[in-house]
């Protein structure tokens, strides 16, 4: 039996609609089904079928370590994510993911309808013969999850999978990369655990027969161009001083290197300053309570005063 809320059911989630109404569309509409484009592209670009290379040794162990990043983390991180981002981020940066891994996630599935591509497994199963749409889905090296756990965790669902020819590109590289990309922007320091946990996720798909390296390179390239994009246009700045959103009296927006002030937005709206002199340091007028910079030097008040000397003294 097949338990609910597995892959079937988080697959139809995650990619929406589109996927699923792509099965009511009659195969003679279809673009054709690309066998030999991923192993060609493959074998040129790294002078070997690096998927092949990895798989070709498997037991019980390199299975769960595979699995836990593919079969479990992969539906669960967008969560944990969003969630870590909304505690210890800048106000606003989890909406941005949000977005951004929407955006992604419809290119990416645009991309696999226009351009089916067959995935490793089928490879495997059928050497280069061409493929059709009649054709199910195949679980590959997560059959082998399947039966360890003595439950039909992932064969029901793949079989039932409305885009069986979806694997370039690989939606698996593209989040994990914008996930790591976005906690490396809020956690610079723990940067080499993130792109452990990408890298993680790329051997999986290739150890399990889901992708083929060119496709983990192209979702990544994909996740980021949108996080720079996103970067420089709209992600909240992280203020190095700052812990938690609740720290924040005011947000940044943007890159510093596409502007030549500061882009400042109070978070209560009640400050809308745009001069460089307003906002630099943390004496800034947020944090400061006054509406122009203080010299300690020369104010109003000392001018004053001496002019009114200056004034006793020539009578």
């Amino acid at each position: 039996m097949r338990l609910p809320g597995t892959y079937g059911d988080v697959n139809a989630t995650h990619n929406g609609d589109l996927s699923n109404l792509s099965r009511f569309v009659p195969s003679d509409w279809r673009p054709a089904i690309w066998v030999r484009v991923l192993p060609a592209m493959e074998n040129i670009l790294y002078g070997a079928n690096i998927s092949n290379i990895l798989s070709a040794h498997q037991n019980v162990v390199l299975d769960i370590l595979a699995w836990i990043p593919y079969g479990l983390c992969h539906y669960g991180a967008p969560f944990v994510v969003s969630l870590i981002l909304f505690f210890f981020g800048p106000p606003g940066t989890t909406p941005l993911y949000a977005r951004t891994l929407g955006y992604i996630s419809m290119v990416a599935v645009f991309v696999q309808l226009a351009f089916p591509c067959s995935p490793p497994w089928y490879e495997n199963l059928y050497g280069l013969a061409p493929a059709d749409y009649s054709m199910q889905g195949n679980p590959a090296g997560l059959a082998r999850i399947d039966k360890l756990l003595g439950i039909d965790l992932y064969t029901s669902g793949f079989k039932q999978s409305p885009v069986v020819f979806g694997a370039f590109p690989s939606l698996h590289a593209a989040d994990s990369t914008l996930a790591a990309l976005f906690m490396s922007h809020v956690f610079p320091r723990l940067k080499p655990l993130w792109v452990t946990y990408t890298l993680w996720m790329w051997w999986a798909t290739m150890y399990l027969s889901h992708h083929y390296a060119v496709d983990l390179v192209c979702g990544g390239l994909l996740a980021t161009v949108a996080f720079y994009f996103a970067k420089t246009r709209f992600l909240p700045r992280v203020q190095s001083d700052k812990m938690f959103r609740w720290d924040y009296d005011y947000v940044e927006i943007g890159d510093y290197s596409r502007e030549s002030g500061y882009d400042l937005a109070s978070l209560d709206g009640d400050f809308n300053l745009d001069s460089d002199e307003w906002t630099v340091g943390s004496s800034s007028s947020v944090s400061s309570g006054s509406l122009s910079p203080v010299d300690d030097h020369y104010t109003w008040e000392s001018e004053t005063l001496t002019s009114n000397h200056d004034i006793e003294a020539g009578r």
